[in-house]
């Protein structure tokens, strides 16, 4: 299977399993930035760790305080090594736009349906610089 994300904010390839989210979330109160890990108790994956994978959102949340959540998850090492959006937020990409002019490195953003990200849940991925995304396992 290969599929190929539109590039939203350009990054290095990156590998690592995918979590794919099974609802919209908001990183403002649904993400620990020091841990990483989901926090938002209504959430259908909360407990789960995002940094290290290959983050597929079907949606977001929107709070003004999301680009400052993965600034903070950039810059403690707990950033996804990739992020799959089903629609851009310019909010949250706001955050990487912002670790990246600090010169910390920034996982790559891409756009790909959420239909096309649900049957990578749990695979391991690879995402190259060119927005190519193929299975590793």
């Amino acid at each position: 299977m290969g599929l190929t994300g539109q590039i939203l904010l350009p990054g290095p390839a990156a590998t690592g399993p995918c979590l794919a989210l099974t609802a919209p979330i908001s990183f403002w109160g649904g993400v620990d930035p020091r841990s990483g890990r989901i926090i938002d108790q209504r959430h259908p994956q909360c407990g789960l760790g995002v940094a290290g994978t290959i983050l597929a959102l079907p949606g977001t949340i929107g709070s003004s305080s999301a680009s400052a959540v993965l600034l903070e998850l950039v810059h403690a090492g707990k950033a996804p090594a990739a992020i799959l959006m089903d629609a851009p937020d310019a909010i949250l990409l706001l955050g990487l736009v912002v670790a990246r002019e600090m010169g910390w490195p920034t996982p790559p953003a891409l756009r790909l349906a959420a239909a096309d990200q649900a049957p990578l849940a749990g695979r391991s991925l690879a995402v190259a610089a060119d927005g190519t995304i193929t299975l590793n396992d």
